[in-house]
C-alpha cells in the first residue's frame, strides 16, 4: 500500500503540474492552453498528489505476523 501510494502520488503531482503549466500558456497545443481554469485544477491535482505523497511516506509499513 505504501509504495502505491507514493508512486500514485508521484504520478498526480506530475499530470497537475502539466496541467497548471498548460493552463499558464507555458506548455501549448492542447484545449487546456491558456484557460485559466486548468491552473486551478492543475494546481488542486497537484496538492492531491503531494498530500497522497506524504501520507504514503509517512504511513508505516505493514507487519507480517
Amino acid at each position: 500500500m505504501r509504495v502505491i501510494a507514493v508512486v500514485f502520488g508521484i504520478l498526480l503531482a506530475l499530470a497537475g503540474l502539466v496541467w497548471a503549466l498548460q493552463g499558464v500558456g507555458l506548455i501549448l497545443g492542447s484545449f487546456m492552453s491558456n484557460d485559466p481554469l486548468w491552473i486551478w485544477i492543475g494546481t488542486g491535482t497537484v496538492l492531491v498528489g503531494l498530500a497522497l505523497l506524504v501520507f504514503g511516506l509517512r504511513s508505516r509499513p505493514a507487519k507480517n505476523p
